[in-house]
């Protein structure tokens, strides 16, 4: 009976640590001003637009790789 009541101690603060946790990371995120979040989107948009476009693999790759059945299927149009 008492290894029950210690687990059930353990979960309930487990439980309690998790919603601190959670707690913390939403006051964090809702410190941002609207200002701090449009200038963080604006940054990643412009990484991303920086960032070349990956060339598509060609139909010997796409049979070598695990997208072989893709490859098929394009090869029989």
């Amino acid at each position: 009976m008492r290894l029950w009541k210690l687990l059930g101690l353990a979960g309930l603060t487990g439980v309690a640590a998790t919603g601190v946790v959670l707690a913390r990371n939403e006051r964090q995120r809702r410190a941002y001003t609207p200002d701090d979040v449009r200038a963080r989107l604006h940054e990643r948009h412009s990484q991303i637009a920086e960032a070349p476009e990956p060339a598509p693999p060609d139909l010997a790759e796409l049979r070598l790789g695990r997208t072989h059945r893709l490859a098929r299927l394009l090869g029989r149009r």
